[in-house]
């Protein structure tokens, strides 16, 4: 992989490459800010939406689990390409599940920096070296073809980097931080990092909280809130470039990975009260709704009923304590409008700083909302549960160690305790299946599936500086017009921004390095092209295949069935095994196709397992190759 050299270009050249932000939300779904069809308070956010310079795709996807997404956003890969075929564990299986972000593969960040030589493909070329920080100073600062880059810098969760349990020690932390198995944000191309290495935790004092190299060990102050720290260390970089003088200022690219809205429902009070008594209405209503407005914003046909309430969720009319089920969401929303405060700081610097209209602005998700907490989920435990909470003296399948000591020295009370309302230091709470299902309208499904409500993320993208957009946005406004701004409906890919990043940024990349596809003429106002390669998922056994108007998908039960090979001679029938949906009339997949459509569901299945077998996913679960055999071809997949 070979990024183009940026050496030699003049200043004209290098002042006309545009900025860019992504900024990325966790765990929020797909109707979770008003832009798409929400009641929360997203005014920021939807004023990207609605300017002439903005535009909101409809039908992108994410890879349905935190760590898979981030290493599809980060790298244009598959997850399995990138070493994250599951989480950030090492299953033992092979570098597609070794949990960290392989080393033969190029981030986002080195492709923009420029002028590193990285192997095409996943196989071969440059490694990292496995000593800490040292060939990558090295390497970084001697290079003058990376000066001529990108400036690059990250802020917030990084979670592709190996394990960090969240009863990690500071010392731990420090000392394994960086290492062979667990490589860092300013290992892999980022000039700077303040943030998280892990994944979920306190907003109050976030575990394994890092700034560059060192860990931030630093009892957190009154008034500190992780997603408030995201945001302002976000705002502090962008006043840092504009203060560059002119011969050393470059283009920037700033990665801004919240934690925010994923459990536990930590959020200031200020916010929180806000939305008192907001959700006392109920999801069924909340579903309703948000169906309605996603019809009237032009995201989705009125022909496109919303699909049946969740087999897990109670109707709102049988709920005992409406009360404290409400208090779960009020939180919840304040969390995602905390999020957006942020964002609105971060366009008041950019135009302070007079950087707004070179900038490039991408918002969207890591996955659907997460249905954690119901303890109905213990039959689905096996299956995909992806996270869990006891509830009301319940075992929990997530040990203690989220609970411990507030700053102040009180205990933590970790679950969905009925009665306890949630947002402050001393709870550890989730808002449970019901509002997660509400957070997924029209769609079927949560986080970790790869039906729609777990893959599909808003994505709203904004570039005042479009060539074809240039007259209209040389004023460019941000009112809330909700028949401003445009709208895409053609479907992609959270890797086609990495392919869209670089194209931006005039770096050219082998086709065979990406497996994403750039949707630049879009944003220039284009007629709007299609993806030309069909998109795939897999995650702990779910699967699916979307091409044109069809999708393909498989949700795996626990019941061990052999399932899911071509041929159809190994286990039970494939075809009663995977559901078939036309997007285009049904993407709330209500009406199963499969049976109707027996040979378009094999030649689908067929290219799923070629595909399967490209990226080196293995059956689930995962387990060691059986002594004997020398690949996965020939094995019965158990999905």
């Amino acid at each position: 992989m070979m990024p183009s050299s940026t050496h030699g270009r003049n200043k004209m050249q290098r002042d006309e490459r545009p900025n860019i932000i992504i900024i990325l939300a966790d765990d929020l779904g797909f109707s979770d800010i008003g832009c798409f069809g929400s009641e929360i308070n997203t005014p920021h956010i939807d004023s990207l939406a609605y300017s002439k310079c903005g535009m909101r795709f409809t039908q992108f996807y994410n890879c349905a689990r935190c760590c898979p997404s981030r290493a599809a956003l980060l790298t244009g890969k598959y997850p399995h390409q990138a070493g994250i075929g599951h989480m950030v564990y090492d299953a033992g299986v092979g570098a597609e599940y070794q949990g960290f972000l392989r080393k033969d593969v190029a981030t986002i960040a080195e492709l923009l920096k420029g002028g590193r030589q990285r192997g095409k493909g996943v196989h071969g070329g440059e490694e990292n070296s496995t000593e800490k920080f040292e060939k990558f100073d090295k390497d970084s600062r001697s290079n003058n073809e990376e000066r001529e880059g990108y400036a690059t810098f990250m802020v917030g969760k990084w979670h592709v980097g190996g394990e960090y349990p969240p009863d990690a020690s500071h010392d731990w932390v420090q000392t394994t931080m960086g290492d062979e198995l667990h490589p860092i944000p300013t290992q892999r191309g980022f000039d700077k990092h303040y943030g998280t290495l892990g994944g979920g935790g306190s907003y109050y004092q976030p575990p394994s909280l890092v700034c560059d190299q060192e860990v931030v060990r630093d009892v957190m102050p009154e008034g500190y809130y992780y997603t408030d720290a995201i945001n302002d260390e976000a705002c502090s970089i962008i006043e840092s470039m504009a203060r560059k003088k002119d011969d050393d200022r470059r283009p920037f690219f700033l990665y801004v990975a919240h934690c925010a809205p994923h459990w536990p429902l930590h959020a200031p009070k200020d916010e929180r009260d806000k939305y008192i008594d907001n959700y006392m209405h109920g999801w069924d209503k909340v579903r309703e709704d948000r169906h309605a407005r996603l019809i009237k914003q032009g995201i989705i046909p009125s022909s496109w009923q919303c699909s049946p309430r969740d087999e897990h969720s109670p109707p709102w009319e049988s709920v005992a304590n409406k009360e404290w089920e409400a208090s779960r969401m009020d939180c919840y929303a304040a969390q995602i409008t905390s999020m957006d405060l942020g964002v609105g700081r971060i366009l008041e610097t950019l135009r302070r700083t007079e950087q707004f209209k070179n900038t490039v602005i991408f918002f969207l998700s890591d996955n659907g909302g997460e249905r954690m907490s119901s303890s109905l989920l213990l039959i689905a435990s096996i299956v995909g549960c992806a996270e869990y909470l006891k509830e009301n003296g319940e075992e929990g399948c997530w040990p203690e160690f989220y609970g411990g000591l507030t700053r102040e020295g009180q205990p933590i009370k970790v679950g969905n305790i009925q009665g306890l309302k949630p947002g402050a230091e001393d709870t550890f709470m989730s808002y449970g299946l019901p509002w997660a299902n509400a957070s997924n309208t029209p769609f079927r499904l949560f986080k970790s599936f790869v039906h729609e409500g777990g893959i599909a993320t808003p994505l709203v993208v904004h570039w005042p500086a479009a060539t074809r957009s240039m007259q209209l946005c040389d004023t460019c406004d941000t009112r809330d017009d909700e028949n401003r701004g445009r709208i895409c409906h053609s479907p992609w890919i959270m890797m086609d921004i990495v392919a869209t990043c670089c194209d931006l940024a005039g770096v050219e990349i082998s086709p065979e390095a990406l497996e994403g596809e750039s949707f630049r003429p879009i944003l220039h106002g284009h007629d709007e092209p299609t993806r030309v390669k069909p998109i795939f998922w897999e995650h702990q056994g779910n699967c699916a295949m979307r091409e044109g108007q069809w999708k393909l998908v498989y949700r795996r039960s626990d019941s061990e069935e052999q399932c899911g090979h071509p041929d159809g001679n190994i286990g039970v029938d494939p075809l009663k095994c995977w559901e078939l949906y036309n997007m285009e009339d049904d993407r709330t997949e209500t009406h199963n196709l499969a049976m109707d459509n027996r040979e378009l569901v094999k030649q689908m299945a067929e290219r799923w397992m070629e595909w399967a077998l490209r990226v080196g996913i293995k059956p689930w679960p995962l387990k060691p190759l059986p002594e004997g055999e020398k690949d996965w071809s020939n094995l019965p997949w158990l999905w």
